[in-house]
């Protein structure tokens, strides 16, 4: 090429080089530049992602804006006043990182906090409404922590999308609606709470349309002064007033618990699957070692060949989960207080041990735990359950990725309302019960103490080391296993996310093995009489969301059993 003369015309060719390669990219896809993926329980908080990925964030910065929206838009399920986890792959270090925002019981929590006079266990009901459930919160502590760590944008500019819809309003789904309704007796006693969500003395109906000035006072007050504006100073008070004064199962959180609060750096738990690393959250979350010591069950057959439709996989599926579950009933719980056998448990030779006591022609019938390599002596814990959860992913231009699960425990937390969003009663996922089988209950009440969470945030990388999927769910104990399912859908059955997660869910109770009650569901179990047993259906709902990369594409998956929405590369939220 023979360049012209004069800076005019060196000028002028460098524009039209430039203008031939951008039409070279655009052409391309593979060379274009993305924009990344969202995906979230509810489109306006994977349009709040979105947007902040244009803007030029991050994964993380996206994903502590959706945080604040789904508080805001999806208040029965998570927000500022609960906790979560973070795992996040940084792609500039291709690293990967944790950050636990679980929630601590307060100074004043004793491991016989939910007792009745008669030394026995209240009824769960019983203790979740009002201040005596509710630990002190973690997800702002979290924000922090993220923001510092992996932030491109300015700290302010995450809480504008969540301003905006505060203070001009947004619209009641039917899922928020209904949920209204079924606790409209229980909120007599909640004024806040109603205060926000009714009109005209009733719940909100579906279309309605909800400010929260409060909440988008707080926000303008955390935006300008960072996580200070809402663990000191008069949101503090405003918490140990509302705890205090509950009308039901009045409490203590002080502002020394609240000021005391920090989020915490984890090392990732990981193992291989086959020819994949999976990565999730360690302790306090029993999500990664419960999943993960499921697949390394599996691992011993060869579920590809097997398939999606063969009963045979189901029965695998569902005698392996049983395992996973007992051990994680003995041994899970928060590993600053106790002592947790996460490499025993995840430990080749172990797993390979607890698979000969899988039969595949019929159940066993009964599953105890085993004895992983570095276990201390431990008695079995209580059920542990997540019911308002939420889960979200990221995936940025840089390809950093974000997986993040954020709960409030129950359906509106303890229903104490705050400036605008609900206190968890993330306290009730400790063991109601402090001895158990003569000796302290690891997941016992203790102050300072997180309790047991199901939640499994996880990312998996492929063969050559990239990324190739992210997935996490809502849905208490059974958060694992929708989880575990869709892992198996994408890995082992070739499927996309989205088809992985639209897979029945699978879990055990009293009534034995039960299914998702769907067609899937239905034709799974009329083929199970064979194993001598049966999958019963029933309903059980999950709220899935995922991003995976296939041939070097990121595609995103939301669950269609609700009406949470994926966004790629800037289009609009898609359900």
């Amino acid at each position: 090429m023979r360049w012209p003369k004069g800076r005019a015309n060196v000028a002028r060719m460098i524009k039209r080089l430039l203008a031939a390669l951008s039409l070279f990219v655009l052409a391309v896809p593979s060379l274009a530049v993305a924009q990344g993926v969202t995906s979230s329980a509810d489109p306006r908080a994977t349009e709040a992602g979105r947007a902040i990925l244009a803007d030029g964030g991050s994964a993380a910065d996206a994903a502590m804006a959706m945080m604040l929206v789904l508080t805001l838009v999806e208040p029965q399920s998570s927000g500022v006043g609960g906790g979560g986890l973070l795992v996040y792959h940084d792609a500039a270090s291709d690293s990967i990182a944790t950050i636990d925002g679980r929630e601590t019981a307060p100074a004043a929590a004793k491991p016989d906090r939910f007792l009745g006079p008669d030394g026995k266990p209240r009824p769960f009901m019983e203790v979740v409404p009002g201040g005596l459930s509710v630990g002190v919160p973690g997800n702002v502590r979290l924000m922090e922590m993220a923001h510092g760590k992996w932030g491109k944008l300015e700290w302010k500019a995450l809480f504008q999308p969540a301003i905006r819809l505060a203070e001009e309003g947004y619209q009641v789904t039917p899922v928020l609606h209904n949920w209204l309704v079924r606790f409209e007796e229980l909120w007599k006693d909640f004024p806040a709470a109603r205060a926000i969500y009714y009109i005209d003395g009733k719940p909100a109906p579906v279309g309605a349309t909800i400010r929260n000035p409060a909440y988008a006072a707080l926000l303008r007050d955390m935006a300008a002064r960072g996580p200070d504006a809402f663990y000191t100073g008069a949101n503090a008070r405003a918490i140990s007033a509302a705890v205090a004064g509950s009308k039901r199962n009045p409490a203590q959180i002080t502002a020394k618990d609240l000021a005391a609060y920090r989020a915490k750096d984890r090392p990732a738990v990981c193992t291989t699957y086959r020819v994949y690393k999976v990565c999730g959250m360690g302790p306090p979350s029993s999500g990664a070692t419960t999943v993960f010591g499921i697949l390394g069950l599996l691992e011993g057959w060869d579920m590809k060949a097997m398939g999606k439709d063969n009963p045979m996989s189901w029965h695998l599926l569902a005698e392996a989960m049983q395992l996973a579950y007992a051990d994680r009933a003995k041994y899970l719980g928060d590993g600053d207080f106790v002592s947790v056998p996460v490499a025993g448990l995840l430990d080749k030779a172990y797993l390979a041990g607890r698979r000969q006591l899988i039969s595949p022609f019929g159940a066993a019938g009964h599953y105890e735990a085993g004895n992983p390599p570095g276990a201390e002596p431990r008695t079995t814990s209580g059920p542990v359950a997540e019911h308002g959860t939420t889960h979200f992913v990221v995936v940025d231009r840089a390809g950093d990725v974000a997986s993040m699960t954020s709960t409030v425990e129950s359906i509106f937390g303890s229903h104490l309302n705050v400036n605008g969003y609900f206190l968890n009663n993330e306290l009730t996922d400790f063991d109601h019960s402090p001895v158990q089988g003569g000796a302290p209950a690891a997941n016992r009440v203790q102050a300072g103490k997180r309790p047991l969470s199901s939640m499994s945030p996880t990312i998996v990388y492929g063969p050559d080391g990239k990324v190739v999927l992210a997935v996490g769910s809502a849905g208490g104990k059974r958060i694992i296993m929708h989880v575990t399912k869709t892992l198996i859908g994408v890995l082992d059955w070739g499927l996309s996310a989205e088809d992985a997660i639209a897979l029945p869910n699978l879990f055990f109770g009293q009534q034995g093995v039960l299914i998702e009650d769907d067609a899937a569901g239905k034709a799974i179990a009329a083929k199970m009489q064979p194993f001598g047993y049966a999958f019963t259906p029933t309903e059980l709902g999950s709220k899935l969301n995922a991003a995976q990369r296939v041939d070097g594409v990121w595609h995103g998956a939301a669950d269609p059993r609700g009406p949470g929405s994926a966004s790629v590369d800037g289009s609009p939220p898609q359900g």
